[in-house]
Protein backbone atom coordinates (compact mmCIF):
# COMPACT_ATOMS: atom_id res chain seq x y z
CA UNK A 1 0.00 0.00 0.00
CA UNK A 2 1.42 3.06 -0.67
CA UNK A 3 1.04 5.99 1.68
CA UNK A 4 1.93 8.83 -0.27
CA UNK A 5 -1.00 7.69 -3.66
CA UNK A 6 -3.89 7.26 -1.12
CA UNK A 7 -2.89 10.45 0.65
CA UNK A 8 -2.39 12.30 -2.78
CA UNK A 9 -5.97 11.19 -3.41
CA UNK A 10 -7.22 12.12 -0.07
CA UNK A 11 -6.11 15.18 -0.39
CA UNK A 12 -6.86 16.22 -3.60
CA UNK A 13 -10.44 14.88 -2.73
CA UNK A 14 -10.93 17.65 -0.12
CA UNK A 15 -9.47 20.20 -2.11
CA UNK A 16 -12.42 19.67 -5.06
CA UNK A 17 -14.99 19.13 -2.16
CA UNK A 18 -14.05 22.13 -0.62
CA UNK A 19 -13.69 24.04 -3.91
CA UNK A 20 -16.27 22.99 -6.10
CA UNK A 21 -18.74 23.29 -2.61
CA UNK A 22 -17.82 26.97 -2.64
CA UNK A 23 -18.40 27.73 -6.30
CA UNK A 24 -21.82 25.27 -5.91
CA UNK A 25 -23.11 27.36 -2.86
CA UNK A 26 -22.51 30.73 -4.52
CA UNK A 27 -23.65 29.74 -8.67
CA UNK A 28 -26.82 26.95 -7.86
CA UNK A 29 -30.12 28.29 -7.28
CA UNK A 30 -31.54 28.49 -3.67
CA UNK A 31 -28.59 27.51 -1.71
CA UNK A 32 -28.23 30.13 1.32
CA UNK A 33 -25.00 31.84 -0.25
CA UNK A 34 -27.12 31.93 -3.42
CA UNK A 35 -24.62 35.16 -5.51
CA UNK A 36 -22.62 35.84 -2.61
CA UNK A 37 -19.68 36.70 -5.25
CA UNK A 38 -16.23 36.13 -6.51
CA UNK A 39 -14.57 36.84 -3.21
CA UNK A 40 -16.24 33.98 -1.80
CA UNK A 41 -15.05 32.04 -4.08
CA UNK A 42 -11.59 32.90 -4.25
CA UNK A 43 -11.13 32.57 -0.37
CA UNK A 44 -13.06 29.16 -0.50
CA UNK A 45 -10.50 27.87 -2.80
CA UNK A 46 -7.87 29.15 -0.70
CA UNK A 47 -9.42 27.60 2.46
CA UNK A 48 -9.91 24.01 0.55
CA UNK A 49 -6.09 24.27 -0.48
CA UNK A 50 -5.28 24.90 3.05
CA UNK A 51 -7.36 22.33 4.33
CA UNK A 52 -6.17 19.81 1.86
CA UNK A 53 -2.76 20.46 2.04
CA UNK A 54 -2.61 20.11 6.16
CA UNK A 55 -4.01 16.33 5.68
CA UNK A 56 -1.65 15.38 2.69
CA UNK A 57 1.22 17.50 3.43
CA UNK A 58 3.23 15.03 6.04
CA UNK A 59 2.65 11.90 4.10
CA UNK A 60 2.89 13.23 0.66
CA UNK A 61 4.08 16.72 0.07
CA UNK A 62 0.57 17.36 -0.69
CA UNK A 63 1.51 17.75 -4.50
CA UNK A 64 -2.40 18.13 -5.26
CA UNK A 65 -1.57 19.39 -8.60
CA UNK A 66 0.05 17.48 -11.90
CA UNK A 67 1.47 20.62 -12.59
CA UNK A 68 3.16 20.55 -9.20
CA UNK A 69 4.40 17.37 -9.63
CA UNK A 70 5.82 18.08 -12.91
CA UNK A 71 7.36 21.60 -12.03
CA UNK A 72 9.22 19.38 -8.92
CA UNK A 73 10.33 17.00 -10.80
CA UNK A 74 12.04 19.11 -13.93
CA UNK A 75 13.45 21.31 -10.66
CA UNK A 76 14.95 18.26 -10.01
CA UNK A 77 13.37 18.39 -6.64
CA UNK A 78 11.33 14.92 -7.31
CA UNK A 79 11.72 11.60 -8.60
CA UNK A 80 10.83 11.35 -12.02
CA UNK A 81 9.42 7.72 -11.59
CA UNK A 82 6.95 8.88 -9.09
CA UNK A 83 4.99 11.27 -11.33
CA UNK A 84 2.87 8.55 -13.16
CA UNK A 85 1.38 7.61 -9.62
CA UNK A 86 0.74 10.95 -8.15
CA UNK A 87 -1.15 12.31 -11.52
CA UNK A 88 -3.28 9.36 -11.53
CA UNK A 89 -4.21 9.64 -8.08
CA UNK A 90 -4.64 13.07 -8.09
CA UNK A 91 -6.21 12.83 -11.09
CA UNK A 92 -8.84 10.15 -9.50
CA UNK A 93 -8.95 12.06 -6.17
CA UNK A 94 -9.97 15.05 -7.87
CA UNK A 95 -12.93 12.93 -9.97
CA UNK A 96 -14.23 11.31 -6.37
CA UNK A 97 -14.58 14.91 -5.16
CA UNK A 98 -16.26 16.12 -7.79
CA UNK A 99 -19.06 13.42 -7.44
CA UNK A 100 -19.11 13.96 -3.55
CA UNK A 101 -20.44 17.83 -4.77
CA UNK A 102 -22.82 16.99 -6.74
CA UNK A 103 -24.23 13.82 -4.04
CA UNK A 104 -24.38 17.18 -1.83
CA UNK A 105 -25.81 19.60 -3.73
CA UNK A 106 -27.99 17.18 -6.06
CA UNK A 107 -31.39 19.17 -5.05
CA UNK A 108 -29.85 22.60 -6.07
CA UNK A 109 -28.65 21.23 -9.79
CA UNK A 110 -32.22 19.81 -10.22
CA UNK A 111 -33.54 23.68 -9.41
CA UNK A 112 -30.77 25.56 -11.69
CA UNK A 113 -31.50 26.27 -15.20
CA UNK A 114 -28.26 27.60 -16.17
CA UNK A 115 -25.89 24.84 -17.76
CA UNK A 116 -23.05 26.65 -17.88
CA UNK A 117 -23.26 27.20 -14.45
CA UNK A 118 -23.89 23.45 -13.93
CA UNK A 119 -20.68 22.90 -15.50
CA UNK A 120 -18.73 26.26 -13.46
CA UNK A 121 -19.05 24.03 -10.31
CA UNK A 122 -17.24 20.99 -11.61
CA UNK A 123 -14.49 22.98 -14.35
CA UNK A 124 -13.67 26.14 -15.29
CA UNK A 125 -14.19 28.17 -18.64
CA UNK A 126 -13.04 31.65 -19.54
CA UNK A 127 -14.87 35.01 -19.59
CA UNK A 128 -13.78 35.33 -23.32
CA UNK A 129 -13.10 32.85 -24.86
CA UNK A 130 -9.85 33.53 -27.01
CA UNK A 131 -7.55 30.35 -27.06
CA UNK A 132 -4.49 32.29 -27.07
CA UNK A 133 -5.15 34.57 -24.85
CA UNK A 134 -7.06 31.74 -22.04
CA UNK A 135 -3.45 30.13 -22.95
CA UNK A 136 -1.75 32.88 -21.67
CA UNK A 137 -3.72 33.57 -18.48
CA UNK A 138 -3.12 29.82 -17.07
CA UNK A 139 0.19 29.63 -18.00
CA UNK A 140 0.99 33.01 -16.13
CA UNK A 141 -1.30 31.81 -13.36
CA UNK A 142 0.56 28.75 -13.01
CA UNK A 143 3.99 30.02 -13.36
CA UNK A 144 2.90 32.58 -10.35
CA UNK A 145 2.29 29.40 -8.41
CA UNK A 146 4.88 27.26 -9.18
CA UNK A 147 7.42 30.02 -8.77
CA UNK A 148 6.67 30.99 -5.71
CA UNK A 149 5.94 27.80 -3.96
CA UNK A 150 9.69 27.19 -4.98
CA UNK A 151 10.76 30.55 -3.56
CA UNK A 152 8.63 30.03 -0.51
CA UNK A 153 10.29 26.49 0.22
CA UNK A 154 13.74 27.65 -0.73
CA UNK A 155 16.57 25.23 -2.46
CA UNK A 156 16.56 22.89 0.22
CA UNK A 157 14.96 19.58 1.49
CA UNK A 158 14.47 17.42 3.84
CA UNK A 159 15.18 13.81 3.38
CA UNK A 160 14.17 10.69 5.29
CA UNK A 161 17.90 10.38 5.98
CA UNK A 162 20.95 12.55 4.68
CA UNK A 163 22.78 9.84 2.70
CA UNK A 164 19.49 8.84 0.78
CA UNK A 165 19.72 10.33 -3.01
CA UNK A 166 17.28 12.40 -4.77
CA UNK A 167 14.35 10.01 -5.22
CA UNK A 168 13.45 9.83 -1.79
CA UNK A 169 13.14 13.56 -0.85
CA UNK A 170 9.96 14.99 0.35
CA UNK A 171 9.12 18.57 -1.29
CA UNK A 172 5.97 19.64 -2.07
CA UNK A 173 3.15 22.24 -0.45
CA UNK A 174 3.08 19.98 2.53
CA UNK A 175 7.07 20.84 3.31
CA UNK A 176 6.46 24.91 3.53
CA UNK A 177 2.93 24.77 5.35
CA UNK A 178 0.03 24.72 4.46
CA UNK A 179 -1.39 28.63 5.12
CA UNK A 180 1.09 30.30 2.56
CA UNK A 181 -0.26 28.41 -0.44
CA UNK A 182 -3.64 29.15 0.51
CA UNK A 183 -3.14 32.87 0.92
CA UNK A 184 -0.98 32.63 -2.50
CA UNK A 185 -4.18 30.61 -3.88
CA UNK A 186 -6.22 33.26 -3.07
CA UNK A 187 -3.90 36.61 -4.51
CA UNK A 188 -4.02 34.18 -7.51
CA UNK A 189 -7.70 34.26 -7.33
CA UNK A 190 -8.38 37.78 -6.95
CA UNK A 191 -5.94 38.88 -9.35
CA UNK A 192 -5.68 36.57 -12.13
CA UNK A 193 -8.28 34.27 -12.04
CA UNK A 194 -11.26 36.54 -13.34
CA UNK A 195 -10.20 35.63 -16.58
CA UNK A 196 -10.52 31.84 -17.20
CA UNK A 197 -11.30 30.93 -13.52
CA UNK A 198 -7.91 29.91 -12.40
CA UNK A 199 -7.66 26.04 -12.94
CA UNK A 200 -3.97 26.41 -12.83
CA UNK A 201 -4.26 22.14 -11.72
CA UNK A 202 -5.07 20.14 -14.36
CA UNK A 203 -6.81 17.59 -12.36
CA UNK A 204 -9.11 20.25 -10.76
CA UNK A 205 -10.51 21.15 -14.05
CA UNK A 206 -10.20 17.30 -15.80
CA UNK A 207 -10.91 14.89 -13.22
CA UNK A 208 -14.46 17.12 -12.36
CA UNK A 209 -15.15 17.40 -15.72
CA UNK A 210 -15.25 13.88 -16.46
CA UNK A 211 -17.22 13.78 -13.60
CA UNK A 212 -19.57 16.04 -15.41
CA UNK A 213 -19.63 14.25 -18.35
CA UNK A 214 -20.48 10.96 -16.60
CA UNK A 215 -22.83 12.03 -13.58
CA UNK A 216 -26.79 11.98 -14.40
CA UNK A 217 -27.28 15.75 -13.66
CA UNK A 218 -30.49 17.28 -15.02
CA UNK A 219 -30.33 18.86 -17.76
CA UNK A 220 -26.59 19.49 -18.04
CA UNK A 221 -25.62 20.41 -21.43
CA UNK A 222 -21.98 20.07 -23.12
CA UNK A 223 -18.95 19.38 -20.74
CA UNK A 224 -16.71 22.14 -22.48
CA UNK A 225 -14.51 19.44 -23.82
CA UNK A 226 -13.33 21.94 -27.16
CA UNK A 227 -11.91 24.55 -23.90
CA UNK A 228 -10.30 21.69 -21.53
CA UNK A 229 -7.49 21.11 -23.29
CA UNK A 230 -5.83 24.51 -21.88
CA UNK A 231 -6.82 23.89 -17.98
CA UNK A 232 -4.33 21.10 -18.41
CA UNK A 233 -1.99 22.19 -20.99
CA UNK A 234 -1.51 25.69 -20.04
CA UNK A 235 -0.91 24.60 -16.63
CA UNK A 236 2.03 22.38 -17.22
CA UNK A 237 3.81 24.92 -19.42
CA UNK A 238 3.40 27.30 -16.38
CA UNK A 239 4.82 25.14 -14.35
CA UNK A 240 7.91 23.94 -15.96
CA UNK A 241 8.46 27.65 -17.21
CA UNK A 242 9.16 28.25 -13.43
CA UNK A 243 11.07 25.54 -13.24
CA UNK A 244 13.44 26.30 -15.89
CA UNK A 245 14.19 29.65 -14.12
CA UNK A 246 14.61 27.85 -10.98
CA UNK A 247 17.30 26.04 -12.35
CA UNK A 248 18.50 28.86 -13.55
CA UNK A 249 18.70 30.88 -10.56
CA UNK A 250 19.97 28.28 -8.57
Amino acid sequence: MNIELIYEFIGTAILILFGGGVVANVILKGTKSFGAGWLTITIGWGFAVFLAVTVAGPHSGAHLNPAVTIGLAAANLFAWAKVPGFIIAQMAGAFFGAVLVFLVFKTHFDITEDKGAKLGVFSTSPAIPNTPFNLISEIVGTFALVFIIFNIAGPSVMAVAPELAAPDFKIGLGSIGALPVGILVIAIGISLGGTTGYAINPARDLGPRIAHFLLPIKEKGDSGWGYSWIPVVGPICGALLAALLFNILT
